[in-house]
């Protein structure tokens, strides 16, 4: 039971006591005291005066020796206006701390066989580039969630679905066929993502010079790409491959695969992981039945043309296409498939997208048509919405000037950490190997909550430089001041210092320390908030404000130089507690923290 709990309800037996009335705990308005204020607690006694038929500073007054003399947990009081603030007393912050330190994970909650399952898709790249930098966000805002879900008690299943199929795919290919001489990632030495994004790009300038070409003999840029003989081998290309084509196939298959060992080289530095991956060359079909059979219910109609759409005038919107004219199909008939062999092969009881807010129609449209074919999924399903992110102008290289390369961006980052590293002397001491594994560490920190610590649903400006800055709000400066604590452990368990698995509540502490404690005791609120409100922000801004108090801690205060046993045993025990939080905060946002620095 928190102290917020146990105030609570000595507040609701002492109204009862003095007024004669029934009020329930969630009446009882408890909040942080303001500063200039004496206190940690503050009650609100307006909604009480109808029933003490006092003004405001009598019914405080009255409530206030009532708990005084009836709740230990209450020290002193004094009343403002309306306002009562309440003074915890010493014992109740010691035994708050005891509570945080028998719980190894204390704020996260266990996941229970009867949980719901959650499902939570996230990253949805296309085989024909390597991820960038949108998909950085996408994949640690997809990650952290499902974290932040798993601690809240939830079952979750982390989902990705490739766009592995359609023109741009066999635009990649078709290049590769004509100019590619052979090659592959052994014998380019490129990433396979990378080798074949490069001829997507080929493909784009190839086809801009036959495009070029026809515009000047007068034709529009639209008639020019039709009649383009690049563009007619790509959508045959795409006719043979959906009539199942065994040499497209099999070249198709070819280069996806190097393609997968190159996404999968970057999931794994980046950190992030899929419990099942989902295909749209498998599911695009299933799509495209589930249409058909809503053509046939009278659902969707057909054009003259033979393409089919759905008419979603009625809520508001606008008419989707569903099939081309040609019976092939568009990402929404794609999305429709997916869905439904999502729900055949788990038990969801709820799905989350993690998609740009440029798709926020798509996911509007989406909810609709599922609940249409009579999903019952398709209401509830929910799109996290997030913003875009950029690159301030010159900071990195990037592909075709437009393109931050996930691998790269990475890339710079570590090597950025290892350089201001060295300098600032945080790598001194240590092995090669040790400070290349924190220059990592770092470097992915640097990058993982400068993204991470930003509300997810506004757009943002990725400052590589500002982001490695071992001061501020930043990855670096809580990796430093976990790893800091780390030290002061290591030194008092040189010194034969044991901490004990229990405190005595006898001890006087400051009214910084009973801040900490009370910090600590907040993380579970957080974790929870957290998760109702899908915002890994939440908890990154949470962490720093932690680090931030403990830092002014260890400058005012002494910890292994402190003469009084009790008061040094105190504060090892409440460092040790910020660092377990800090670690488990930080491991909920994908980042890890190093134990020396």
């Amino acid at each position: 039971m928190t102290i917020e709990q146990k105030i609570a309800g000595a507040v609701v037996t002492g109204i009862k006591e003095l007024y004669g009335a029934d009020v329930k705990p969630e009446q009882v308005q408890l909040q942080k005291t303001k500063k200039e204020f004496k206190g940690h607690l503050t009650l609100v006694v307006f909604p009480f005066l109808r029933l003490s038929k006092k003004s405001p500073e009598q019914t405080a007054q009255e409530i206030g020796d009532y708990l005084l003399k009836n709740e230990p947990a209450v020290a002193e009081f004094n009343v403002i206006k309306g306002f009562l603030n309440l003074t915890v007393a010493c014992s109740c912050w010691i035994d708050l701390l005891n509570e945080i330190q028998s719980q190894p994970h204390y704020g996260i909650r266990p996941v229970s066989a009867d949980a719901p399952l959650y499902m939570v898709e996230y990253s949805s790249p296309n085989t024909n580039k390597p991820l960038h930098l949108g998909h950085v966000r996408n994949n640690l805002l997809g990650y952290s969630l499902s974290k932040i879900l798993e601690a809240n008690g939830y079952k979750v299943v982390k989902t990705n679905i490739v766009n592995d199929r359609g023109i741009h795919i066999c635009k990649s290919m078709l290049a590769w066929q004509k100019w590619g001489n052979g090659a592959t990632p052994e014998s380019t030495g490129k990433k396979g993502d990378h080798l074949i994004g490069d001829f997507y790009v080929l493909f784009s300038n190839k086809l801009k010079e036959e495009t070029a070409a026809l515009e000047a003999q007068g034709m529009s840029k639209e008639e020019a790409e039709a009649a383009s003989p690049l563009m007619q081998e790509a959508r045959e290309m795409l006719r043979k491959w959906e009539a199942g084509d065994q040499e497209v196939r099999a070249l198709w298959k070819m280069m996806n695969d190097w393609v997968y060992a190159g996404f999968d080289e970057t999931y794994k530095m980046m950190g992030v992981s899929f419990d099942k991956i989902y295909y749209e060359s498998e599911t695009y079909l299933v799509g495209k039945a589930k249409v058909l059979e809503g053509l046939e219910k009278g659902i969707f109609y057909r054009r003259e043309d033979g393409s089919v759409w759905a008419d979603l005038r009625g809520e508001g919107l606008d008419e989707k296409l569903l099939l081309r004219a040609d019976g092939t199909s568009v990402y929404m008939t794609q999305d429709i498939g997916t869905a439904k062999l999502r729900f055949d092969d788990y038990p969801i009881n709820k799905m989350i997208y993690v998609v740009g807010n440029e798709q926020n129609y798509h996911f509007q449209v989406l909810s609709i048509l599922l609940d249409k074919l009579g999903f019952a999924f398709g209401k509830g399903l929910v799109h996290f919405s997030y913003g875009m992110v950029e690159l301030p102008e010159g900071k990195m290289k990037s592909r075709e000037g437009t393109v931050v390369d996930a691998d790269d961006l990475m890339e710079e980052m570590i090597n950025t950490a290892r350089e201001i590293s060295q300098e600032l002397g945080k790598l001194d001491g240590l092995t090669k190997e040790e400070a290349e594994d924190i220059a990592r560490m770092v470097g992915l920190g640097s990058l993982k909550y400068f993204i991470l610590k930003v509300d997810p649903r506004k757009n943002m400006t990725f400052n590589p430089k500002e982001s490695i800055d071992f001061n501020g709000n930043t990855g670096p400066f809580i990796q430093y001041t976990y790893a800091r604590i780390r030290s002061v452990l290591r030194k008092a368990a040189e010194q034969g210092i044991a901490l004990p698995d229990a405190l005595p509540t006898n001890i006087t502490i400051s009214e910084k320390e009973e801040g900490l404690i009370q910090m600590l005791a907040n993380f579970a609120a957080i974790v929870k908030e957290a998760g109702e409100t899908y915002s890994p922000a939440l908890i990154a801004n949470y962490t720093y404000d932690l680090v931030k108090e403990y830092n002014q801690f260890y400058h005012d205060f002494s910890i292994l130089h402190e003469s009084d046993e009790s008061l040094k045993l105190f504060r090892l025990v409440l460092s040790a507690n910020v660092a377990k939080i800090v670690k488990e905060a930080m491991a909920l946002l994908g980042i890890e923290v190093p134990e020396r620095m």
